[in-house]
Parts: C-alpha cells; structure tokens; sequence
C-alpha cells in the first residue's frame, strides 16, 4: 500500500507539471508616478478597480503587484479580481479574493513585488479583468504606476466589497501597482503550428519592448484597440502577449521612463514563460537626438546586445522597423536618415528570428517619409484603423516564428 501511494504521488506530481505551466498573460511596464499622474484622492483607506485585457486563458491565475519606484511601503488591505461589465460594474458571481502567503492583507515594501498565491479561476481568452485593490492607511504619496493605460480607472472613498455597489467618487486613465498577471495555462495543442510542435511544448508568450506607439497613443479609452490588443486578437487568444510599452520611452538614454536598456531585465526577462520578443522601439532615441548618425550607430549596438541577451535566454527575437517622422515635431534630413540606417541594419539581421516591417506598412507609397493620412492621429502614431491593421500584419509576420 505505501509503494502504491508513493507511486501514485509521484504520478500526480509529473502529470501536475505536464498538465500546465505558468505564462504571462498581461503585463505592464511599471514607472514613477509624477505630481500629475497621481488623482486628486489620497488613496489611503480607499478603493481602486482597474480594468486589463489579458491575452490567453486558463484556469488558475497569480497577480504581481509593484512598488519598485516609491520610497514608502504601500498597505493593501486586500484584493478581488472578477470579470468586467459595462465601465465599473462587474460579474460579482465571478468574484474571487487573492491571497498572499495565506493572507488577504499585505504591505509591498519601498522598491519591492509581491506575487498574489494561486487562485482558482476560470479565465476567458481575450477577456477584459478587474483588479479591485482597497488600500490601508499607509501609501505612498507617489505612486509606483503606469501612466498610459488608456484605460479607465475607478475610485472609491472607502473599502470595496464584490456584491455591494462601487462608488466611484475619481475616475483616471492610469494603472496603480499592478505588474503583471501569470495563467496556468494548458500544454499547447490547438495554437499556431501545434502539429509540428511536441506533446510537451509550451503556450508561446510574446513580450513587446517599445514605446508610446506600443503604449497606445492615439487608441480610444476603453476599447482596447492598440496593435498588441489586436496582435491578441488575430492570434485567437491562443499565445500570451505582453505589452511592455512606455510612452517617450528612449532606448539608450533619457526619454520618459527608464530607458529600454536599463528596464529589460525587469520588464522583459522577469516575465513568467516569455519565449519571444519583440523590438520595437528607437523612434524617440532618433527625434531627440543631436548627433544622429552617432544614436544611430549605439541604436544599433544596443540592438546587438538586446538580441545577444535574449537568445542566451532561449528567446527567439523579432525586429520591428520604425516607422516615418514626416510631418512631426521630429522630423529633419538627419533624423530621416538615421532612422533610414537603422531600418537597413533591421531588415538585413540574419541572426534574428523574423521581422515585422511596420515601416514598410504604414508608410505613404506617394510620400514614403510619412505615415498614411488614413491610418495616423498625429502624423507620429497610428489611429484605431493603424493600429489594427498593424495587429493584423504583425500576427501574419509572427506565424512562422511561433511555429
């Protein structure tokens, strides 16, 4: 009887580990909050319900909660997740409290993460969550954030509680503290290319390295139309994508947020099950520099190391090209033709893993130095229709790489 059940364990254990491994789902890149980032309500003693658009689905969950960039440990009293409605309502029949080591309270210490324990959750592909934190007594007065959720955020003067109305008193376009989201997902058998692939092989995740164009900029609030939704989309559902986009967001140095050199351990190595990434940034580094044909030159070495990185990671890499500054605030002949070299080196990069020409896409075939006029917002980022176009090209370009 004691070799049967110590057989029995141990088969339980592998077909545990067969059965299911741990994928990001959603993620965000975390930043300072700045005097205007921050709403107008103190947060102590008060409620936030945050909206995401996850990619995959599964049917347990984990959430990473962050205070990397506050000097001050913020308090949380607890948190619940359940699915979205209409604005702030939600499926309260779906709603279900996180834990942490055990416990509903926890307290994120000054430059830390904490991870929620695994929860049971049934969670739909290509869904929209809520995230409802209800905070204690002690917070930061900044915030660890993001800036560009281009979604909306609700708050509450007091603590929350799934069946009872939520009272919104502010409502704001960021995300507070919340990191990332993890799926237990299922072994893949009906994604991209599955055939070829073994029994054993793992969902795909996808994690973008880019800027405001990444970010959204130019997206309608609360319909979750930036080309990574979108990516999410004509991908079914079926591979976790990651957008780790920062609006002004420099590669090498300056810009707004940390610059993607210094944040890509964090915010594209960190994350759980990421087994492709894609470069898509550069165009701030080139519409801010003086000595172009010099940030082109370090544009590119940063790109070498980047790729060098993440495939001694076991990353496969994808390299976007940057698209046009005609007709922006960043346009000059230099500029234009350090963005024309950087896109030469992209397109000729035989030890990447596969390309995503968006400059080739959005660009005017009458006037190639400048975006389609159907497609742009602000001559710099796309507009919705951009946007969906460029998922839908990007999940074309990425079929063979998930392969």
């Amino acid at each position: 009887m004691k070799k049967t059940a110590i057989i029995l364990s141990l088969l339980c254990i592998a077909l545990g580990g067969w059965a299911g491994v741990w994928t990001g789902t959603w993620a965000t890149a975390v930043e300072f909050a700045g005097e205007e980032d921050m709403p107008k309500t103190v947060l102590a003693n008060c409620a936030v319900r945050q909206v995401v658009h996850v990619s995959i689905g599964g049917r347990a969950l984990r959430l990473k909660l962050s205070n990397e960039f506050s000097n001050e440990p913020v308090e949380i009293k607890s948190v619940y997740i359940a699915d979205a409605l209409d604005s702030s309502l939600i499926d309260t029949g779906t709603a279900r409290y996180l834990t942490f080591a055990g416990r509903r309270s926890t307290t994120i210490l000054p430059g830390s993460v904490v991870t929620s324990d695994e929860l049971g959750y049934d969670l739909h592909p290509l869904g929209r969550l809520t995230v409802t934190i209800n905070y204690g007594s002690r917070v930061p007065q900044r915030a660890t954030c993001h800036r560009g959720s281009r979604t909306t955020s609700y708050i509450m003067t007091r603590e929350s509680r799934p069946r009872k109305p939520f009272a919104t008193t502010e409502r704001v376009e960021h995300w507070y503290n919340i990191a990332a989201i993890e799926v237990l997902s299922e072994r893949r058998s009906d994604v991209v290319g599955s055939d070829e692939l073994g029994v054993g092989s793992v969902l795909p995740c996808i994690a973008i390295l880019g800027n405001s164009i990444t970010d959204g900029r130019g997206t309608t609030t609360d319909l979750q139309n930036r080309w990574t939704d979108r990516l999410a989309e004509y991908l079914e559902g079926k591979v976790g994508v990651l957008n780790l986009g920062i609006g002004g967001n420099c590669v090498l140095e300056g810009g707004l947020g940390q610059p993607g050199m210094q944040r890509f351990e964090r915010d594209i190595l960190a994350q759980q099950g990421v087994t492709h990434l894609i470069i898509f940034e550069g165009i701030n580094d080139i519409g801010t520099s003086k000595a172009s044909e010099e940030t082109a030159r370090r544009l590119i070495e940063a790109y070498e190391q980047l790729i060098r990185t993440a495939h001694e990671r076991g990353l496969k890499v994808i390299l976007a090209t940057i698209t046009p500054l005609g007709n922006t605030f960043y346009w000059n002949f230099f500029h234009e033709a350090a963005r024309q070299t950087v896109n030469e080196w992209i397109r000729t990069r035989a030890e990447v893993d596969g390309l995503i020409d968006f400059d080739e896409l959005v660009r005017d075939p009458e006037h190639p130095t400048q975006m389609r006029a159907d497609w742009q917002s602000d001559w710099l980022h796309p507009n919705a229709e951009g946007y969906r176009n460029m998922g839908e090209y990007a999940a074309k370009c990425l079929a063979c790489v998930l392969r």
